[in-house]
């Protein structure tokens, strides 16, 4: 029969000299100068979250290169209503990572 494991939130405690996952991996990402490749490989993959299903879906292309954001999208009324919203989509973005991530963004 299988023994399933509870946690005791009682008896838990933390001992000294331990740190959290997310603070360690954290610390390995600065350690090893990752965290701005990271941050951009978050942006590609959460880009539907960040940004909403329909500009999403009408997306082709979407990577990050030197901060700068390049998407190449696929209805022309879409990318006008874009461009014309550049500076506060950077400053959507930006604020959703947490840091400053992008300074502009082109569209192909």
């Amino acid at each position: 029969m299988a023994q399933y494991y509870r946690f005791d939130k009682e008896n838990a405690s933390r001992r000294a000299g331990t740190v959290a996952l997310k603070d360690a991996i954290g610390q390995m990402l600065k350690s090893y100068q990752l965290q701005t490749r990271f941050n951009e490989t978050y942006l590609e993959a959460f880009w539907e979250k960040m940004m909403g299903k329909g500009i999403a879906s009408r997306t082709n292309r979407l990577y990050v290169r030197d901060r700068v954001l390049h998407i190449e999208i696929n209805s022309a009324p879409l990318r006008s209503e874009l461009v014309i919203a550049k500076q506060k989509m950077i400053q959507l973005i930006n604020r959703e990572m947490g840091t400053d991530v992008l300074d502009d963004v082109i569209f192909i």
